[in-house]
């Protein structure tokens, strides 16, 4: 069949993924979120693999989403793995709609929930894990003769 003299209408597939108010464009992986996945997640027997696009299907699948409170930053994977990541804008840069895409940077993984339940509440958690680093200075005492 001849398609002469039609024209087809050009279909374009979005390059961003929503996540909750985020148009994800990008992933980046931080060299610590590559060595806490090693570490925390992989299970003996598995090759690390792509990180990127295993991130990337997640998304596109709405496998992540949010966790817990905003200010942590945390995502859940999987309904098991605790991520953290950031967003930065992409200047100049926006979707077809108009709206700026931004790029997901992943930080850190803090590990499966099914392995440390710990997790469950991130409150909890950091403020076990998180120890104050600061001592109050001492002051020097002068010996007598």
């Amino acid at each position: 069949m001849s398609f002469k003299g039609m024209e087809l209408e050009r279909t374009y597939e979005p390059f961003h993924i929503m996540l909750n108010e985020h148009c994800v464009a990008d992933i980046s992986i931080t060299p610590h979120a590559r060595g806490r996945y090693a570490d925390r997640i992989l299970q003996e027997g598995e090759a690390a693999g792509e990180l990127d696009a295993w991130i990337w299907q997640r998304l596109k699948q709405r496998r992540i989403k949010s966790y817990q409170a905003p200010e942590y930053n945390a995502y859940l994977i999987d309904e098991d793995i605790v991520m953290i990541a950031e967003f930065n804008r992409l200047e100049g840069v926006t979707s077809l709609s108009g709206r700026p895409l931004d790029v997901m940077v992943v930080v850190s993984f803090l590990g499966r929930i099914s392995v440390l339940p710990q997790l469950r509440e991130l409150k909890g958690f950091y403020a076990r894990t998180v120890q104050p680093s600061r001592k109050k200075p001492g002051r020097k005492r002068r010996r007598r003769k």
